[in-house]
């Protein structure tokens, strides 16, 4: 990743500070119905928490598929984090995908709308862990 200590904690912050933009931006998105543009925000918000961990932990990603391979082979299959985060993350890129590009297919609120607290929770909790891994 080629960063330094003190650059790695200010990219840590900004992606743990943009996760919880997306979560809210996705809040307000499903408040009129906006539902795939809740579940975008929804799995961005899981996007960049993972990454500020990641990111943390000095693991490079160049895909979001490297970022949802990279945490679980570090956090879900060594139990640091349960495996439901992991499936969580896994399905929120599986309806983000659908909702930006599957034009045979609506999400319905019924699809997005359970998964906003378990986003939030999953926020909370890799957040979490890369400011203990910072300091921050």
């Amino acid at each position: 990743m080629g960063l330094s200590q003190e650059n790695r904690v200010d990219v840590v912050k900004y992606r743990i500070e943009r996760a919880f933009i997306a979560l809210d931006q996705a809040k307000k998105n499903l408040q009129i119905h906006c539902l795939e543009v809740t579940a975008n925000r929804l799995y961005y918000a899981a996007y960049y928490a993972a990454s500020a961990l990641l990111i943390a932990h000095g693991i490079q990603t160049k895909s979001h598929d490297g970022c949802i391979g990279q945490f679980g082979f570090h956090f879900i299959k060594t139990g640091i984090l349960p495996i439901e985060k992991g499936k969580l993350f896994r399905k929120l890129f599986t309806m983000r995908l659908t909702g930006d590009y599957d034009d045979h297919f609506d999400l319905t609120e019924e699809d997005v709308a359970p998964q906003v607290q378990p986003t939030e929770d999953f926020i909370i909790c890799v957040t979490n862990l890369a400011k203990e891994k910072m300091n921050i």
